[in-house]
């Protein structure tokens, strides 16, 4: 009785969880609500079958239940009853999957007018590409992929030259245009999912698959990987935007093209050092930095890195937290660069300086950071020398106390906080992988060994 009894209860609980559960679809913002009809079809027919099944079960379980003076009959085959269990569920297969099959017709049918625009991943991260004026996509391969080139633009076709590219921010797209969305990845398996247009569909390295949608509701939706892609594959997010027309047509208007691109160059650190004079006053005349003023070592780091964070602070994507006491200085002398040149010329100066030897403050095993640092070295290195294709820069030879205060604004969200901050969120999300202040110092003094 107590089997019966569990059973039935199996039943009710299920189908109480399933009516009053939170978790229910995203609402959908895309033209295919025929995916949510497929999986709802499916679900009521397993629906169905679990509660005829486990309903029955109970009842043989009752009914059969051994007395005292029954015998049990041995019929080991039953013709009829075989033709109608295999009738009634090649019935409810042919259900499940047809549906799907109609589906996945239209899913691979992409409307002649649909706009293009190409979708890149790598670990950890997400990189859009648009056709620019000529409406066509340039030739990629991965031959030429490198720090300057993450796309793997040919040099040799002109069709490229007018491309947009946009590295680590929102994917924005115009509503109710239809999009074929083409899927490329730079070195492992990765799925690009966007849960309220109900797309998935994985990336393949050296091949390019696609998946197609119109967005029908403006706003901000979800990118997921949704394969297993490494250490930091959770950490791998992004977002589209969907907007009017209008507004898409004057934000892609404004991105860079790949011409433009090449043509910026590095930086000229000449005038970099004029531009410099500003910043010595805190961070020392040659980049040193100064600890009572709490200014980092900024002589000999990478100079993507310092343009990123100069352009952040510049945007108010840094420094704009209240907790964020030096970031609010940083912020009005970064806008004193007032173009984008000024960035890349004082970045250039700074990174031609030779970093100066730093003094360990903390007391901690260096044995026990190496292990926490395994999870930070993924991206920043095996030995924290930095990896400008993950944007990571490196970490040895910073000052362990400038790091300490970096650790606790990710972990508190005083930075990383800003939606536009793709890879502060990333950093949020690992440095609370470390879980007192004691595996803090710890991994420091890894750092101070490297």
């Amino acid at each position: 009785m107590k089997i019966v009894i569990a059973l039935v209860l199996l039943v009710v609980g299920s189908l109480a969880f399933h009516w009053w559960s939170p978790w229910w679809f995203t609402p959908l913002a895309s033209n295919w609500e025929a995916i949510d009809t497929t999986i709802n079809i499916t679900l009521w027919i397993t629906g169905f079958v679990f509660v005829a099944v486990n309903l029955f079960l109970a009842l043989a379980v009752f009914r059969y239940r051994s007395t005292a003076g029954r015998r049990a009959d041995y019929e080991p085959e039953n013709a009829s009853l075989e033709k109608w269990l295999t009738g009634i569920t090649t019935v409810g297969i042919v259900a499940m999957l047809a549906p799907g099959l109609v589906v996945w017709a239209d899913f691979v049918d992409v409307p002649e007018d649909a706009d293009v625009v190409e979708v890149f991943g790598e670990q950890w991260q997400w990189s859009y590409r648009f056709p620019g004026a000529d409406g066509e996509l340039g030739e990629v391969d991965a031959r030429f992929m490198s720090a300057e080139n993450p796309f793997g633009m040919s040099p040799n076709d002109p069709t490229g030259a007018d491309d947009v590219l946009v590295r680590g921010e929102d994917l924005r797209l115009p509503l109710d245009r239809s999009v074929k969305v083409l899927l490329r990845s730079r070195d492992v398996l990765h799925n690009f999912a966007v849960p309220q247009f109900r797309v998935k569909m994985d990336m393949v390295p050296g091949t390019v698959s696609y998946v197609w949608f119109t967005p029908t509701r403006t706003g901000r939706f979800d990118v997921m990987c949704m394969e297993l892609c490494g250490i930091a594959h959770y950490a791998m997010r992004g977002n589209v935007i969907v907007e009017e027309p209008q507004d898409f047509e004057q934000w892609l208007a404004g991105q860079r093209t790949w011409a433009e691109i090449q043509g910026e160059g590095r930086g000229d650190p000449v005038a970099g050092q004029e531009h410099y004079a500003v910043c010595a006053a805190c961070h020392g005349a040659d980049g040193e930095g100064n600890r009572d003023m709490n200014t980092p070592q900024l002589a000999g780091l990478p100079a993507w890195y310092l343009q990123r964070q100069l352009q952040h602070y510049q945007q108010g994507i840094r420094g704009a937290h209240e907790a964020d006491t030096y970031g609010q200085q940083m912020a009005p002398m970064a806008a004193v660069l007032g173009s984008r040149e000024a960035v890349r010329d004082v970045s250039a100066w700074l990174a031609s300086l030779p970093a100066s030897d730093t003094a360990g403050t903390v007391s901690g095993d260096p044995h026990r950071g190496a292990a926490h640092y395994n999870s930070c070295g993924a991206c920043h290195g095996s030995r924290a020398q930095g990896n400008e294709a993950l944007q990571a820069p490196g970490l040895a030879g910073l000052q362990d106390w400038y790091i300490r205060r970096q650790l606790e604004n990710f972990r508190k969200g005083v930075r990383g906080g800003h939606s536009d901050d793709r890879y502060g969120q990333q950093m949020v999300l690992m440095s609370r992988s470390l879980q007192n202040e004691q595996s803090i110092d710890d991994l420091l003094s890894y750092l101070n060994t490297l």
